[in-house]
């Protein structure tokens, strides 16, 4: 590539960074002034502007008495926040589940000791558990917080589960890891749990894995190490793929994906390992988070508290006893996460080998796989949720060919927290998710969307309506990624970038770091961390606050609210929705400028340095020559009475339209009462066969039709098939299905191709051919 070559692309690369710029900055803009309108209009134009003057509407005594009682309960309850954090680090920072608990198994008596250990949740009073039912085991996030958020309240994944009468189980874990202890070190004691589940429960179905975030792609990797004990799989909220995001014009920007980049790559987790002599400080990672997020860490929470002080504290203090506490990883750990996820981006292209040297390859997974995401979500959007699927699978026919099911969920507005800890979250989605988890496993190999419809029942109540409809993994993709994920090649940039950093950094700075680091200068590192420093230093061990106790006792004796009509009232929260909307558009703007600069320094990078490789022309390539296509038409006239049902079947789909939850229920009982006429065999057997007949009659349906009396030799098994269809035609159940022209049709070519006196000789042995 000419000089002037490059100069034009990044030209280009400028002029696109530009664009999208000026557009966030423009609906930045828009959004603040609207959020500014709006709370003018709430002050001013809310049908009491002709009335304020009358008595009770400007009552300023009033609003200071209760002004200043409020404040008194405000730095009260942040007290009680930093005396309850305190209580938790002399504990041992125990997990927040709402639930009693036993524990099963400690992995730090392992052979290969980890800070993890498995809990069998005790039901409350009242919730009986079948032990005959699918185990639930629900892996929690390790990012800087502690484990409970999954069972964080009565309405939590935890919750649903009891109540739909599951034994549930739990993946805890301490504050502080084991010596030497690693990523695959904790996969492997996850495996154990699993085997340890399944010998509590040998005549349930295999354990369903629940993991929410990075408990999600935990799960993964457990799932693809040790596919036979896993059940289906319902992944909450997980970044698989950590490059992908948005980057578009008027679509929102992910900033989380961008602060590898912008912080030069790996060696900075390094850097503070080594500050904290081994280990790495979770509340790096709690900062993060909060600095996503600067109008509701700094301001909204708290206005929210101040506001509603008679009400709000317990609730407050619920939450951050789960937020405020921090625990460590080793060195080992965090490298690990680094190098292999956020920057790296390897878990999905198999380049990750387990405790066994095996690579994780996640096209093993057998089981089911449900993908819980949402819009709302800028620290795991849906792109990194769901482009992991067409990584490692490249089209639909290759998913059908696998055998694999999997289900997305989307859900439209909730934040990344929300999809764990919203009460009406788990009211929805998780407990719909829970019970289709049984009709998942016999769904047909592919890729399906769940919608969940709400309608007002016949008792008043709100009701859920729950259909699945089939996707083409190519239309996903391209929905989710207008641009054909162009936006993600400069992350290249990124890894050779963050690998020169992370080589420098160990030759030139660690062995000075290490040398000078020891527990002392660690544990003050971490005492002085400003998320902990917030805490202890307002709490009980500051004697200049002994006064605020009693005075907020003596507040509560006397508190009687009535400032909420008052225009004063009214002013604090326009005040209060002006500060917020001024931290939003300082984060847009932040994050603006942080993505502009992203691309900026990146995406000239990456186009200069593969600007001197030259890239083959890409053509486009037919679907039948993919080897899983070839294999499974050279197929077309091998099998017997298994995969003539499963053809059957695909020649009769109907497809282009919903699929109801009660309809595949219904396939369900169909099955379970016309077994002796089905083949008996596990169902990821029969879902890999399922998907290759599938494949056969997507690409030759004509010969598909015509090879089924070489699949049928017997007489008996053409008998067995057709009374099979029979019997279902038959079957009152059905009454409301009728079948469509096309399959009446179909039906008839079947048994015109399978004649009972017509049975064909068996087959010669393979050698005499």
């Amino acid at each position: 590539m000419t000089y002037a070559s490059k100069l034009t692309r990044s030209q280009e690369i400028a002029g696109k960074v530009t664009r999208v710029f000026q557009k966030r900055a423009e609906l930045a803009q828009q959004q603040f002034s609207e959020r500014a309108r709006d709370a003018g209009m709430r002050l001013f134009n809310n049908g009491q502007a002709d009335h304020l003057n009358q008595a009770g509407q400007f009552n300023g005594y009033a609003y200071a008495v209760d002004l200043v009682q409020r404040s008194v309960l405000f730095w009260d309850t942040l007290r009680q926040r930093g005396n309850n954090f305190i209580e938790q680090t002399k504990h041992g920072l125990e997990p927040v589940l709402h639930f009693a608990h036993e524990m099963l198994v400690d992995g730090r008596g392992f052979a290969r000791p980890v800070n993890y250990a498995l809990l069998r949740i005790v039901p409350p009073e009242g919730v009986v558990i079948d032990p005959l039912k699918r185990p639930y085991l629900i892996i929690d996030p390790r990012a800087g917080h502690g484990p409970g958020i999954g069972g964080f309240k009565d309405d939590s994944q935890v919750g649903v589960a009891l109540r739909a009468g599951h034994p549930v189980y739990f993946v805890t874990f301490f504050r502080d890891p084991q010596p030497g202890q690693t990523l695959l070190d904790v996969c492997a004691a996850e495996q154990q749990f699993v085997k340890h589940v399944r010998e509590l429960h040998p005549d349930s179905p295999k354990p369903a894995i629940v993991g929410n975030c990075q408990g999600g792609w935990a799960a993964m990797m457990l799932a693809s190490s040790q596919p036979d004990d896993t059940g289906p799989l319902v992944i909450n909220g997980a970044p698989m793929s950590y490059w992908s995001g948005a980057w578009s014009e008027g679509e929102g920007d992910n900033p989380m994906r961008y602060s590898g980049g912008m912080l030069g790559g790996t060696w900075l987790a390094s850097l503070t390992a080594d500050l904290g002599n081994g280990k790495f400080d979770g509340a790096y990672l709690v900062e993060n988070f909060e600095n996503l997020n600067p109008a509701n860490s700094f301001w909204d929470k708290y206005y929210t508290l101040f506001d509603k002080i008679d009400t709000e504290p317990p609730r407050f203090l619920d939450f951050e006893r789960w937020w405020g506490g921090y625990y460590l990883m080793n060195r080992e750990e965090i490298e690990w996460i680094t190098r292999n996820l956020f920057v790296g981006n390897k878990l999905w292209s198999g380049e990750v080998s387990g405790v066994s040297g095996a690579s994780f390859d996640l096209r093993a997974i057998r089981s089911p796989i449900v993908l819980f995401a949402s819009m709302g979500d800028n620290i795991t959007p849906p792109q990194q949720a769901f482009n992991w699927v067409a990584d490692i699978y490249g089209s639909t026919d290759e998913i059908k060919a696998r055998g694999q099911v999997i289900v997305g969920l989307m859900h439209k507005s909730i934040g990344h927290l929300g999809i764990f800890v919203s009460g009406k979250v788990a009211k929805k989605e998780y407990t719909q998710i829970a019970s289709v988890l049984e009709a998942i496993e016999s769904f047909p190999p592919g890729l399906y969307g769940m919608d969940i419809a709400e309608r007002v029942g016949d008792d008043g109540k709100i009701e859920y309506d729950v259909t699945f409809r089939e996707h083409r993994l190519e239309d996903v993709v391209a929905r989710f990624n207008r641009f054909e994920r162009a936006d993600e090649q400069p992350f290249q940039a990124v890894k050779q970038v963050s690998d020169f950093n992370q080589r420098a950094y160990e030759l030139f700075a660690q062995p000075f770091v290490q040398a000078m680091a020891n527990d002392a200068t660690a544990t003050m590192l971490r005492a002085f961390h400003p998320l902990r420093a917030q805490r202890w230093m307002f709490s009980d061990l500051n004697p200049w606050l002994a006064w605020l106790g009693p005075t907020a006792n003596a507040v509560r004796a006397a508190r009687q609210p009535d400032s909420e009509r008052d225009v004063l009232r009214r002013a604090e929260h326009c005040g209060s929705d002006m500060i917020s909307a001024s931290l939003d558009f300082y984060r847009a703007m932040r994050d603006a400028a942080t993505e502009a600069t992203f691309f900026s320094i990146y995406g000239n990078m990456f186009s200069a340095h593969h600007a001197q490789e030259q890239e083959p022309p890409k053509h486009e390539s037919d679907p039948r020559d993919l080897p899983f296509v070839q294999d499974a038409l050279a197929a077309i006239a091998q099998g017997g009475y298994a995969e003539a049902v499963a053809r059957v079947a695909c020649l009769l789909t109907r497809h282009d339209e919903p699929l109801p939850l009660a309809r595949m229920v219904l396939r369900q009982e169909l099955a379970a009462d016309y077994a002796e006429y089905f083949p008996q065999m596990p169902r990821d057997a029969w879902r890999r066969m399922r998907g290759e007949q599938e494949v056969i009659v997507r690409y030759e349906p004509e010969q598909a039709l015509a090879s089924l009396p070489e699949l049928l030799d017997d007489s008996d098994d053409r008998k067995k098939l057709l009374t099979l269809i029979d019997k279902l035609l038959a079957d009152s159940r059905l009454q409301g299905y009728e079948p469509t022209e096309a399959q009446r049709d179909t039906l008839g070519r079947i048994r015109a191709a399978l004649p009972l006196k017509a049975a064909r000789a068996p087959r010669r042995p393979a050698a005499a051919h």
